[in-house]
């Protein structure tokens, strides 16, 4: 790819992309690691450094202007393809405002079904200030989720979903329960949300204007007093996030079941599996 920016060309190689997403590799990891031995004053600062990073933003542009199968459809804004030098204005110009447009809502076929669900395009800025937001957020969530949670995060998918289903019950009588959560996405309560996040103020401020942020269907616009919009690229990690320490909390449910004769309460924890893919879960 080739950019003009300061009366310069600069040629983007393969080699030169993965130099940034080494960089920002490295400082996710940073995070990670951070978040996983409990060090919150490491991972705000952290997240706002990666936040901040030339290379986290370019990559962020890049993923919805050009890697996303989404690229050519518009928000409200009209706005679909970019070319290389409105790429890097639009890099230059990301940052967190604590403003939003709304999600332009389309109407796609549920796949077995007539029924068609609700899908809601952000506008291209919106995209990428999300695409931002999700590399700062998703390292400190992946150390904290749950190990049976597989839907929507990096190296898992619903292969190991299935294979860790096999391995829950395969050496033990079984009783099995499937089931998902209705409209999930569509009713996330905004407030508790902010509240399990527990971020900094101006990430946090971002978040609510995108949650708040209301729906254009055709020329009506709705408000969006809960749930987070399905087609949004933070909308899987957010339904994540609400979601996670529901595997736990079954297992709290477990302990306080009575006890066969024989049997301790950690035998009642240990006998019950939870394998959640977003919300459908067994």
């Amino acid at each position: 790819m080739s950019n003009t920016l300061n009366n310069q060309t600069v040629e983007w190689s393969q080699t030169d992309w993965r130099k940034l997403e080494r960089r920002v590799y490295k400082l996710q990891k940073r995070i990670f690691q951070a978040s996983s031995r409990g060090d919150l004053k490491a991972v705000r600062r952290l997240q706002k450094t990666l936040m901040r990073s030339w290379s986290a933003r370019m990559l962020a542009v890049r993923r919805v202007t050009q890697d996303n199968q989404g690229k050519s459809t518009a928000g409200v804004d009209g706005v679909k393809k970019l070319s290389p030098i409105q790429r890097l204005k639009l890099v230059k110009n990301l940052e967190l405002k604590g403003k939003s447009k709304p999600t332009r809502r389309v109407w796609i076929d549920k796949p077995g079904t007539d029924k068609k669900r609700p899908l809601g395009i952000p506008t291209m800025y919106d995209r990428a200030t999300q695409a931002l937001v999700k590399l700062v957020l998703e390292p400190e969530w992946e150390a904290r989720f749950e190990p049976n949670s597989y839907g929507f995060r990096p190296g898992r998918s619903c292969h190991d979903a299935v294979e860790a289903i096999f391995n829950a019950i395969k050496h033990k009588a079984k009783y099995v329960l499937d089931a998902d959560i209705a409209k999930c996405f569509d009713r996330i309560n905004h407030r508790e949300l902010l509240r399990k996040l527990n971020t900094f103020p101006t990430l946090k401020r971002q978040i609510n204007a995108w949650l708040k942020s209301g729906v254009m269907d055709g020329k009506e616009l709705f408000p969006t007093s809960e749930g987070t919009p399905q087609g949004g690229v933070i909308s899987p990690l957010l339904a994540n996030i609400a979601l996670h320490g529901m595997e736990e909390r079954i297992k709290q449910v477990a302990d306080t079941l009575p006890t066969p004769r024989g049997h301790s309460k950690r035998g009642n924890r240990e006998s019950l599996s939870l394998i959640r893919y977003a919300d459908d879960f067994v």
